[in-house]
């Protein structure tokens, strides 16, 4: 999820940037989606799995709460399991958290994920290929519906299997994705009401989890509101296209800046 830059970074972590390693001791997530935040004690996802493969090294980080890794590992069994193609992971956080390169408002505490949703089978990628490999939209360029020629039923089943993990609060996707899914789910559709619409997101989906038990320091969102969110909220997105340049409501968005307890934690050792 990339919204806008974090001009408060270099003040908070130094010139030097990011450690490069986790903060030891137990977990502690302090913090947020919300309000910034950082981790101790994450751990890192192998680069290579069953059902996964990490891209963009140069520029991505693969550490998160412990439970946040087993959730992507189990991600990948499953969908290993199904006969679905290998998913492309591309950032989760930085080794302690916080703003990470690019211009990440979330993907700070260890609690966020993204996962690629070009449904096509995928060789083993190389070094050089790990770093320009691009992931192909599934939305048209329009954005108002998805691409045919790269949705399949493997898109909602990877994202049925997501939204199946333990403790995921709810998984980002482009209105026009979300809007497929209300449109060809069927039977059990519960699962839906963690799907959420949101900006870009047209090659990935953000899986988002809820804080582990026992972190008093970090900060939970809202729950996403009742029901499978195929209403009126979802037409806005598209009405928004209609009209590009009208204001939207409320003030603009603030730099977040990392609670006090977090200074220690990034700073090392």
């Amino acid at each position: 999820m990339r919204f806008f830059p974090i001009v408060i970074a270099a003040l908070l972590l130094g010139a030097a940037g990011p450690v490069a390693t986790p903060a030891p001791g137990p977990l502690r997530i302090v913090g947020g989606d919300g309000v910034g935040g950082c981790i101790a004690g994450a751990e890192a996802l192998p680069l290579v799995g069953v059902g996964y493969q990490t891209i963009h090294l140069n520029n991505s980080h693969f550490y998160g709460a412990p439970s946040t890794i087993a959730a992507v590992q189990t991600l990948g069994s499953l969908a290993h399991k199904a006969g679905l193609a290998d998913f492309y992971i591309e950032d989760i956080s930085n080794p302690r958290g916080g703003p990470m390169a690019g211009g990440h408002a979330a993907h700070q505490v260890g609690l966020d994920v993204d996962v690629g949703l070009d449904p096509r089978p995928k060789a083993p990628l190389g070094a050089g290929e790990r770093e320009t490999i691009e992931v192909a939209s599934v939305v048209r360029g329009g954005g108002r519906d998805v691409d045919p020629a790269r949705w399949s039923p493997a898109v909602t089943q990877l994202l049925r299997l997501a939204a199946g993990l333990p403790d995921v609060d709810r998984i980002l996707v482009n209105a026009a994705i979300k809007r497929q899914l209300c449109q060809e789910v069927t039977g059990d559709r519960s699962w839906l009401r963690l799907i959420r619409p949101w900006y870009g997101h047209r090659a990935h989906m953000h899986i988002s989890f809820k804080c582990p038990a026992g972190q008093a320091e970090c900060v939970p969102m809202n729950p996403p509101p009742p029901g499978d969110g195929c209403d009126a909220t979802l037409q806005w997105w598209f009405d928004q296209l209609d009209h590009p340049d009208k204001p939207k409501p409320g003030p603009p968005p603030r730099p977040r800046v990392l609670p006090a307890a977090c200074k220690a934690i990034m700073a090392g050792p």
